[in-house]
């Protein structure tokens, strides 16, 4: 899994990475590859990497940005001021 320019707000699990099931730590931690690339993590939430640590995972086609860029791709979304009879 490669989390990449997402943000990440904790509310009391501070956790991101939530890994269900019945199989051990050891396995996961290093046959599971959890990447975090360019997260934006807030209110200590925090992301738990597991698998192999090179870019090897990172090199996958990916147009995402930063999570820091979120502010500045958002700041005009939202609804129209639109007037009937008018362009918007």
């Amino acid at each position: 899994m490669i989390s990449h320019g997402n943000r990440f707000c904790a509310d009391m699990a501070k956790e991101v990475t939530k890994r269900d099931g019945d199989v051990p730590e050891s396995v996961w931690r290093h046959h599971w590859n959890w990447v975090s690339d360019g997260d934006l993590m807030l209110n200590g939430a925090f992301f738990r990497a597991s698998g192999e640590a090179g870019t090897d995972n990172l090199k996958a086609p990916s147009f995402a940005r930063s999570a820091s860029s979120v502010p500045s791709m958002t700041s005009s979304a939202g609804a129209l001021s639109c007037k009937e009879g008018s362009h918007c």
